[in-house]
């Protein structure tokens, strides 16, 4: 029988939903959602497995013009998943308004098939997505465009099947049973993330790095110690909030999540450590794996 293997990385602008449409995808919440910019840091691999095929996906952060230090390896996780991509979901939503530019370079150079995912029509008129689908055509030239609401798995199944049409015959690159490429210690550290992202405004979410300092995984609790890194006093007091509050906060809607995700009892404990610049730093990126 034959085998059909391949990588599937999902490329687009900030907070078009990648990571929603990735999590349906793969039938599993992997990476972050929340409604703010920039939640997803890391290329972040789903795998899916079936007997005769195997889809690697790869969420990977959203395409922007680098600030500093850590937006410049957020960037270099976007390219390298172009150049291993075998078929390439360009998301973007409804309402996105497009400078072609940045992007549409970047596809340019690929000889992978690509499908536009026009995303979030739920919160359209059928004429625009009509407009937005014949744009697509025009300025792209893809290999085909889908209209789609990831939150509600409408028009998901299509894409799967664009991909199963497009997936090139290859023995399974992991083992049948991987889920991810990741481990457990990354997935807890990015369920706070995604609390800190949820819970505090401005730019708090985005100074801040989440550490495992320790994970043991006990018979009946797994114990873990994290580290909040931020990069002024002044971030690590709101974190904190008066006499704890919001820290606390933090950690309950945290350890619900992680009982959920590990099935488990969870004991969490939570600092705050303030790193000046962090994210400018070429040795803490390399240590919060932000290059190699």
């Amino acid at each position: 029988m034959s085998h059909k293997a391949g990588f599937v990385s999902l490329v687009g602008k900030p907070n078009v939903g990648k990571s929603t449409l990735m999590n349906s995808l793969v039938g599993e919440k992997l990476s972050i959602v929340t409604p703010k910019a920039q939640t997803t840091r890391h290329r972040i691999l789903g795998i899916v497995n079936e007997d005769d095929y195997q889809i690697v996906f790869s969420d990977t952060p959203g395409i922007i013009k680098p600030v500093y230090g850590m937006q410049e390896s957020m960037m270099s996780f976007v390219n390298g998943s172009l150049v291993d991509a075998d078929i390439i979901l360009f998301v973007t939503d409804i309402n996105e308004k497009y400078d072609e530019n940045d992007v549409l370079e970047k596809l340019a150079k690929t000889t992978s098939p690509i499908a536009v995912v026009i995303n979030k029509i739920d919160k359209s008129q059928e004429d625009l997505v009509k407009e937005k689908v014949a744009y697509w055509e025009e300025t792209l030239k893809p290999k085909a465009v889908f209209a789609v609401s990831a939150l509600h798995d409408h028009n998901v199944p299509a894409v799967m099947q664009f991909i199963m049409d497009n997936l090139p015959e290859h023995p399974a690159y992991y083992d049948k049973d991987t889920l991810t490429d990741r481990n457990e210690r990354f997935f807890v550290s990015e369920i706070i993330r995604e609390k800190v992202f949820k819970l505090y405004e401005k730019e708090i979410p985005y100074s801040t790095e989440v550490i495992i300092t320790a994970f043991k995984d006990e018979p009946k609790i797994v114990r873990i110690s994290s580290e909040i890194i931020v990069e002024r006093d002044s971030q690590k007091n709101i974190i904190i909030g008066k006499a704890g509050e919001m820290l606390k906060r933090v950690g309950t809607y945290a350890r619900k999540d992680m009982e959920e995700f590990l099935q488990k009892k969870v004991f969490l404990e939570m600092f705050v450590k303030v790193i000046p610049d962090w994210r400018n730093r070429k040795n803490y990126l390399k240590s919060f794996g932000y290059e190699d």
